[in-house]
């Protein structure tokens, strides 16, 4: 894959790694379902970076425009279709799906080889002011 925290970008789709430690699961030593929130917000982030998007950047410049403006998860529904375990080296794959004004849906997927593990559909919206 590649050596970048960040992860790459092939064919439109950001590729991620990430490794399942200890604190990652429960006391059976399975992901718990939770840290897959975290885990897709870090693919999320990873791939605004690579497209030149600094948050931190955007935020600031957005408060003189938009007082309040923010990312939000909107929505999401995921799939839990097999277990991840520790230790596991997983890919979390982030692919857009669709693009609105104010919104962006997007498909993420963990997979481990080509195991799929989980999906999830996220849609990500923007506001101002609450």
């Amino acid at each position: 894959m590649t050596a970048s925290l960040d992860g790459e970008i092939r064919g439109g789709h950001h590729h991620m790694q990430v490794r399942v430690y200890f604190e990652d699961t429960d006391s059976g030593q399975i992901v718990y379902h939770a840290n897959f929130l975290r885990f897709m917000e870090r693919g999320r982030t990873n791939y605004l970076r690579l497209l030149g998007t600094n948050q931190r950047e955007l935020l600031k410049e957005a408060q003189n425009d938009a007082p309040g403006f923010a990312f939000v998860v909107r929505s999401m529904t995921i799939d839990f279709l097999k277990p991840e375990i520790l230790d596991d080296l997983l890919e979390v794959v982030t692919v857009p799906e669709e693009v609105r004004g104010a919104s962006i849906a997007l498909l993420q997927e963990y997979r481990r080889g080509d195991d799929l593990l989980v999906a999830a559909r996220v849609r990500v919206a923007f506001i101002s002011g609450g």
